[in-house]
């Protein structure tokens, strides 16, 4: 099926949000640009990567969507493009922004959020020839691939290390938005601080109970609940909250030492600041970036499946970082709940 006459009526609103890459800080300073699919020569897939809110640059879920993109780029012969998400966009420029893609012959699509979840399952019925996945997705239909990630198993196992280091008996959560996205990396992480030690207090801070998706780009929202923590005594805090958890580590950076933060999804120590890597004890990872290669691997060779792809502890989905070396004390002890998630004896709960 085809949009032409529609998109052409649209092509000034979708020019807003489908380019090479709007320019973001990267690690060190510099700005991302559209060196990422720049090469257009490949002879592999040609993958259109379709970006959540905070875009390529939020040093966290988006960024490793387009990790695992690189790598396909690199081992796969595949060429790219890139599409970006707008703030308070209506969902029908997320619709017509997969229609883009798929319309200039992309071809798997990959949506970059749950938050794409209905316009995905809508538009691939239009274009059943093309494949389709959505990170954390939940729809259904013939030509599409969610992957989805046991978050719960890496956030029990940094609890774990949030109540090995605690001192002050102590800790923190930040939340983006309730619900069933970060409901469990909050769940684990609670369970993973009790079954350290139960008396261990954990506080926690929502930036959204309603569904604002603006929750995971408010770093001035992430610094005043983490304020808050502090302030109310938590020594250790871990957040769920995409590029919002920049305001977490700048007021850790400010802290004193046995004052600890928790990144998420990527090792976020790697691309944080001198400053700010001395007060990051680990991060919960979930990993994107293998998930988005191996689904266009599995489209390359033919052999993608519609449904659930998931991705837990025993597939090496998820885990945890040691960057820095904050947690060589205590690596042994984390490792022997991580044995007890795989085997089956410890189990980590999704829901709070």
């Amino acid at each position: 099926m085809r949009h032409t006459t529609k998109l052409v009526a649209l092509a000034a609103t979708v020019a807003l949000v489908v380019a090479g890459c709007a320019k973001k800080e990267e690690p060190g300073g510099a700005a991302a640009s559209d060196e990422l699919c720049a090469d257009k020569s490949g002879a592999g897939p040609k993958i259109g990567l379709a970006y959540d809110i905070g875009g390529r640059g939020d040093k966290s879920f988006n960024d490793l969507a387009a990790a695992g993109v690189k790598k396909a780029l690199d081992e796969l012969d595949a060429t790219c493009e890139e599409a970006e998400a707008a703030q308070e966009e209506p969902d029908s420029v997320k619709e017509e922004r997969l229609r883009t893609l798929a319309e200039a012959g992309f071809n798997p699509i990959i949506g970059v959020g749950f938050v794409y979840t209905e316009e995905v399952v809508k538009v691939a019925k239009e274009y059943p020839d093309v494949k389709f996945a959505v990170v954390d997705g939940f729809g259904e239909a013939p030509n599409v691939t969610n992957l989805v990630f046991s978050v719960e198993q890496g956030s029990f196992l940094v609890g774990v290390a949030a109540a090995l280091k605690s001192k002050a008996k102590k800790v923190g959560f930040i939340g983006g938005v309730r619900g069933p996205i970060i409901d469990p990396f909050a769940a684990g992480y609670k369970a993973g601080v009790a079954a350290v030690d139960p008396a261990i207090t954990v506080d926690m801070k929502w930036l959204s109970d309603k569904g604002d998706a603006k929750a995971f780009a408010n770093p001035a929202g992430g610094k005043t609940a983490a304020t808050a923590l502090y302030d109310a005594g938590a020594d250790v805090v871990f957040h769920a909250s995409g590029l919002s958890g920049g305001g977490l580590f700048d007021v850790a950076a400010t802290k004193p030492d046995g004052t600890w933060a928790i990144g998420v999804d990527a090792d976020q120590y790697q691309t944080a600041t001198p400053e700010q890597q001395k007060r990051i004890l680990t991060s919960s990872l979930k990993k994107v970036d293998v998930a988005v290669f191996d689904y266009v691997k599995a489209f390359k060779d033919g052999s993608t499946k519609a449904g659930f792809d998931l991705y837990d502890i025993k597939r090496d989905g998820v885990g945890y970082s040691t960057s820095g070396g904050h947690l060589d004390d205590v690596t042994g002890k984390i490792d022997e709940y991580k044995a007890k998630l795989v085997a089956g004896e410890l189990t980590a709960p999704s829901k709070l």
